[in-house]
């Protein structure tokens, strides 16, 4: 009988112990004596967050497939139980064997987001393991970051061994055939790593040697030896619908953020919006065969018993069976009495078709990502989005039933104005007042409600915007309050409600998502202060950060406010993601001068992804 890693006085003085049991439905279990390789799989955030993320699920499966390696889950545990296990000096485990992954051949995170950086640093304390890769000898797991915080790995290079750029069914089991290999002959870290870097995907930070021009700008980034490569490529999987995908995914004790079935049709997406980096990084645009998922759709309702199943995807309308796939799911959703989910659609007249089929809708909001205020501002940022198509679908969904609409802006973006800030509560009171024309008064269940949210804009790598400047949080929260200040003018503003994101949070992040090696000592030093779960507002302290930078002779604007030019050489330069830095330069130069690039299907862009030889670049 497995003996937990935390006693039950512990558990019982800890908020939600369920995240630290494991042996949920689905779980793997496996005999240490019959395999050759121990896999911690961390997402480095609460659980309730990991058993949410669909990626960790593919790897947990695919691993686990394989009879010589055993794949466990690891997730951050929250303060408390972080303070016992300081305390009481227990080292962090994995959640199916219960076992210290201190004595595991690999740890493996998935790096969704810049704010869990900190979290990084909190698991490999807990675990009992050197922060810096450059400490570890024979004796410590190989640490390997995936994910798409990967695509600029840099300003956490420091505390990892290998990052894997791309999609992981590609280049993994090389990895662990090789490791294997390693392993019987003898087994030399460093030797181990200098091969690795070999596989296509693999990138090991210690191979490679930055310098800095005066300006503080990169003058150079070369590999050490002359046999490791200079350019990383990203791993793509060309054929989604024969590769692996979990037919009963580990279904959590507690209920997870996304406590449902997600099903995967696609990855990738056609439209090309110029701040978006997921659109660049999974180019190109590839579809699951719709019979694939008729079957797996049965498989997991089967194996899992949740009451909900969503669909996964950039941008759900683009999947070109959607209707015969969302018919389907109707008909054997409706006898199971489960809902159905669909984020990331459209709104036109067939999604609201399909909306009206849907009983878990309940007429309850629709959203809109018009992302600016202002079709000026659409342009430059590629948002493939007209006032007439926001009119069209809000007054066919206020005729269908509907009376509130929720609205995601972005402030801060390049070649804002005051008329684009300005445009934001004028647009929401465009269709508040549609409503009221719309709707007769006898058919209105209650008042239109609008809810427009704005973030505030983050370049990040490999994305047309890269290049761009950020702001002070000053100047950010200056920029809410011309809205703020706007929706009070409005003729319908009792039926607007405006939210902010937090302007601290985003300058960090931008630091973060641009930031070199240098950044590094920051981080560390930020968890050396106590911090940790900066993702989490009550957790976050600016200061903290500004304190540590300070001490480390980092200047924060060098990375924020401060506009790149197009010869700068990047951070993240060295790695190749098939879509070339000449056509992110070309959509840079074409949102300037507010020209719209046409969408994947419409035009192809010469953007590079046709390289992989497959998906939206061959459909004609």
């Amino acid at each position: 009988m497995r003996k937990l890693a935390l006693s039950d006085e512990i558990l019982m003085q800890v908020d939600k112990p369920a995240r630290y049991i494991g042996n949920e439905l689905n779980s793997v279990m496996k005999d240490t004596s019959q395999v050759d390789i121990r896999f911690a799989m961390c997402f480095p955030d609460v659980y309730e967050i990991g058993m949410s993320h669909l990626g960790i699920q593919i790897l947990y499966d695919m691993f686990n497939r394989r009879d010589d390696v055993w794949c466990e889950r690891v997730y951050s545990p929250w303060p408390d139980l972080h303070e016992i296990m300081k305390k009481e000096n227990i080292p962090l485990f994995g959640l199916e064997s219960q076992d210290a992954i201190k004595e595991f051949d690999f740890i493996g995170m998935t790096l969704q987001y810049e704010m869990c950086y900190t979290n990084i640093l909190q698991i490999l304390d807990l675990a009992q393991i050197p922060f810096k890769s450059a400490d570890r000898d024979e004796s410590d797991p190989i640490v390997i970051g995936g994910g798409p915080c990967s695509y600029n790995p840099e300003p956490i290079a420091d505390f990892f061994d290998i990052f894997y750029i791309g999609e992981g069914e590609i280049s993994y089991d090389a990895l662990l055939n090789l490791y294997k290999e390693k392993k019987k002959s003898g087994y030399d870290r460093n030797e181990f790593l200098r091969e690795a870097s070999k596989i296509p995907g693999i990138y090991v930070p210690s191979l490679y040697t930055v310098t800095y021009k005066n300006d503080g700008t990169i003058d150079s980034f070369d590999p050490i030896y002359d046999d490791v490569p200079k350019n990383v490529k990203k791993q793509v999987q060309m054929d989604l619908t024969d590769s692996v995908y979990p037919e009963a995914p580990v279904v959590p004790f507690i209920k997870a953020t996304q406590d449902r079935i997600v099903l995967e049709i696609q990855r990738g997406c056609i439209r090309g919006c110029r701040f978006c980096q997921a659109g660049m990084i999974y180019r190109p645009n590839r579809e699951k065969g719709v019979e694939h998922l008729k079957e797996l759709a049965q498989k997991l309702i089967a194996s899992t018993g949740y009451e909900e199943i969503s669909l996964s995807s950039l941008s759900s309308s683009d999947y070109a069976e959607l209707e015969e796939l969302i018919n389907y799911l109707i008909d054997i959703c409706k006898k199971k009495k489960i809902n159905i989910s669909l984020p990331s659609l459209r709104i036109d007249a067939f999604s609201l078709d399909i909306m009206q089929k849907v009983h878990d809708i309940k007429k309850s909001s629709l959203t809109f990502a018009p992302e600016a205020g202002t079709q000026r501002l659409r342009n430059v940022i590629n948002k493939g989005l007209t006032v007439e198509n926001i009119m069209d679908g809000s007054r066919q969904a206020f005729e269908g039933g509907w009376n509130k609409v929720k609205f995601y802006f972005m402030l801060g973006l390049p070649t804002e104005t005051e008329e684009d800030m300005r445009g934001i509560p004028e647009l929401a009171d465009q269709v508040a007042m549609l409503y009221y024309d719309t709707v007769p008064k006898e058919k209105r269940n209650g008042k239109c409600q609008i809810t427009i949210s704005t973030s505030f804009f983050v370049p990040k790598p490999f994305t047309p915007f890269q290049w761009a400047k950020m702001y002070d949080p000053s100047e950010y929260l200056g920029r809410a309050k011309i809205v703020n200040d706007h929706v009070k003018e409005m003729h319908n503003r009792k039926s607007i409600r405006y939210n902010w994101h937090e302007a601290y949070i985003t300058v960090l992040e931008g630091i973060l998502a641009r930031g070199d090696r240098r950044i590094s000592d920051a981080i560390l030093k930020v968890y050396e202060n106590g911090g940790y779960f900066d993702a989490w507002s009550e957790y976050f302290d600016y200061d903290r950060w500004l304190d540590a930078f300070k001490e480390c002779g980092i200047d924060p604007d060098f990375y924020t406010k401060r506009e790149r030019s197009l010869d700068e050489i990047f951070p993240w330069d060295f790695i190749d993601i098939g879509v070339s830095k000449d056509f992110m330069k070309r959509e840079w130069k074409n949102a300037l001068a507010e020209s719209v690039t046409p969408n994947c299907r419409m035009r192809c862009s010469a953007c590079g992804a046709k390289q992989f030889g497959g998906g939206v670049c061959y459909e004609n």
